[in-house]
């Protein structure tokens, strides 16, 4: 007898080690009744390690991470100085809420502390099941195995230990965990999904964790540095720093560097102009206290410089301005260049100068002058209508355009100021003809100031470029984790478990049965295709054999030629059957007892 089948019914509910091929532990959703406080903590538990509970708070996770992208944080306290000014009445709120500090908040900490807590709990226990699934042998073949998903069947000559024994060798060619039992072969296949699933979970736990590490033991500062200058890392040298709950100004990295020279390419043609081509800081380095040893270093975007456990991003440019200021003594007040910040790709940058020491007015008053305005690498032809703008990042005819403002620049108030804004509060607006005095200068045109307040001469500009040194410890742990959870998530999507079963027994007609079945833990049409390939391989040692053929049909009798029609009281001779002689299809074989059915190839799909 020969038969193949694929059905989507799984076995039957006899045999549920057959029909189970996950290692995940089963999950129970009743409710404890009058067990108390301690059934409602079992039950609190399960719930909280259940995977449906996990998979929820990593989808909280994410959504309460969107605020601290949205909302400014306490890490850069300008900007959130500047957000609660514009939005005075929601500011108070957001405060309580802890939306400056998300990623330090309280319940931004509990979603994460709950989500470690529900990893923990869904992956160990599913561990220590799969680890029991592999040391346990494959389950045995179920005793009907015409009902599972994937079946075939054939006789053959071979006796059945030697078609149990070229099966056992078969399956282990292939890649099975075998194991022979009595009059069958059981093996199973495919354990890297559950392998892949649980190190998805793993890799998922470790990018965490690698998060907390980063979150506790991490700190960041930056830096403006012009060509020409260095930089030691010390906090008196940062223009700001976040430290973290274990990483303090006490544990910052010692080492130091000095910018030789910055570059800067831009495409000059076509749709792109104005694109960077190359952004390269080229300094010399070096690590420890010790600056007489020192080593040549390219930092470049995405390339940072990596010096003892910390990182040097650069992360941006611009220019400073070089300018001279005289009081009306003629003496030099102010000399030197001024960072002025970028706003736009084509490095139109604001900015503000201010002369602290400028002395006294024209009437004897200690005053102080601020220079408040823009710095335009190639300056646009016309300002009406948009006003100062450069039209290319690259220096290609740069303009200073300026305004003046005489008083008290309030840098001895005792509050914090930002050295890239001016504080006009205690300052007045000098004008000419009742309008604003503005200036528009080229590289070494001066400005005599209004009311006799002296002179400003352009003298020139300096690149300057931004450094980020962070200090970042946990990364790698969660690049690995990233990595590693790709890897868990294609094995769990792509490798299908399914289990194979070959029994041969002895026919009451001296012939051997050989019964093949799969079952796999999702429907697929591989593991009929497999299972035909492993049918088809086991011929070899198993070949079917041929059926025995079919009884001859007697020759039909000819008929006797046409004669007159005998008289109506004569009845013809009967025609009596030959002895022993049987219907045809009384001992004609079943189709699927042929040869030819014996290998299944093409696995028919039963509805």
């Amino acid at each position: 007898m020969s038969d193949t089948k694929t059905s989507p019914k799984p076995a039957d509910a006899a045999e549920p080690d057959a029909e189970r091929l996950s290692s995940a532990p089963e999950e129970n959703d009743s409710v404890p009744a009058g067990m108390g406080v301690l059934g409602w903590l079992r039950w609190f538990w399960r719930q909280l390690t259940s995977m449906r509970v996990a998979l929820l708070l990593l989808f909280l996770l994410s959504l309460a991470a969107i605020p601290g992208s949205l909302v400014p944080q306490n890490t850069n306290a300008f900007k959130v100085a500047e957000w609660k000014n514009t939005h005075k009445g929601v500011a108070p709120l957001f405060e309580k809420l802890q939306l400056f500090d998300v990623y330090s908040s309280v319940w931004f900490s509990a979603i994460y502390i709950l989500l470690f807590v529900s990893l923990a709990g869904c992956i160990l226990p599913r561990t220590w099941q799969f680890v029991g699934v592999l040391r346990a042998q494959p389950p045995a073949a179920p005793r009907n195995l015409t009902r599972m998903p994937v079946y075939a069947a054939w006789h053959t000559g071979a006796a059945p230990e030697a078609v149990n024994a070229a099966a056992h060798r078969l399956l282990k060619k292939r890649g099975f965990r075998a194991a022979a039992g009595s009059g069958s072969v059981a093996a199973e296949k495919g354990y890297l999904r559950e392998v892949g699933n649980l190190l998805f979970h793993f890799a998922l736990f470790a990018l965490l964790a690698g998060f907390a590490w980063a979150s506790l033991f991490s700190g960041s500062g930056t830096k403006i540095v012009l060509e020409g200058q260095g930089y030691s890392n010390t906090t008196t040298q940062l223009d700001d720093f976040t430290g973290s709950a274990f990483y303090g100004v006490d544990d910052l990295d010692a080492f130091g560097f000095k910018l030789d020279g910055f570059t800067a390419e831009y495409q000059t043609q076509g749709p792109a102009a104005g694109t960077a081509k190359e952004f390269v800081a080229n300094v010399r380095y070096w690590d420890g206290a010790d600056s007489g040893k020192q080593k040549n270093a390219r930092i470049e975007v995405n390339h940072p410089l990596e010096v003892g456990g910390s990182k040097v991003f650069l992360t941006a440019h611009g220019f400073a301005p070089v300018v001279t200021v005289r009081n009306a003594k003629n003496e030099v007040v102010y000399r030197g260049p001024t960072p002025f910040l970028p706003r736009d790709s084509n490095v139109t940058s604001p900015g503000v100068i201010k002369v602290n020491d400028y002395g006294t007015d024209a009437q004897g008053n200690k005053t102080q002058l601020a220079f408040k305005g823009f710095f335009l690498p190639t300056a646009a032809s016309d300002f009406t209508g948009t006003g100062p703008i450069s039209v290319f990042p690259a220096a290609a005819d740069p303009r200073l355009v300026l305004n003046v403002y005489a008083g008290d620049l309030r840098t001895d108030s005792g509050l914090p100021q930002n050295v890239y804004e001016l504080d006009d509060k205690a300052m007045t607006q000098l004008k000419v003809n009742d309008a604003p005095a503005t200036a528009i200068l080229k590289v070494g045109e001066g400005w005599e100031l209004p009311d006799g307040y002296g002179t400003l001469t352009f003298d020139g500009y300096q690149q300057w470029a931004n450094f980020t040194v962070s200090h970042r410890p946990g990364n790698a742990v969660a690049l690995l984790g990233a990595v590693a959870a790709i890897l868990g998530l294609i094995g769990s999507l792509f490798v299908q478990r399914r289990r194979i079963w070959v029994r041969a027994t002895a026919g009451a007609d001296g012939r051997t049965l050989v019964e093949i079945a799969g079952l796999g833990r999702s429907e697929s049409a591989r593991t009929a295709e497999e299972l035909a390939e492993i049918a088809v391989d086991l011929q070899d040692d198993a070949p079917a054999a041929e059926e025995p053929p079919a009884a001859e049909e007697p020759p039909a009798a000819e008929e006797p030629p046409a004669t007159e029609e005998p008289p109506a009281t004569e009845e013809p001779p009967a025609t009596e059957e030959p002895p022993g002689s049987e219907s045809p299809e009384d001992d004609a074989p079943a189709a699927a007892d042929s040869p030819a059915a014996a290998v299944p190839t093409a696995p028919e799909t039963k509805e």
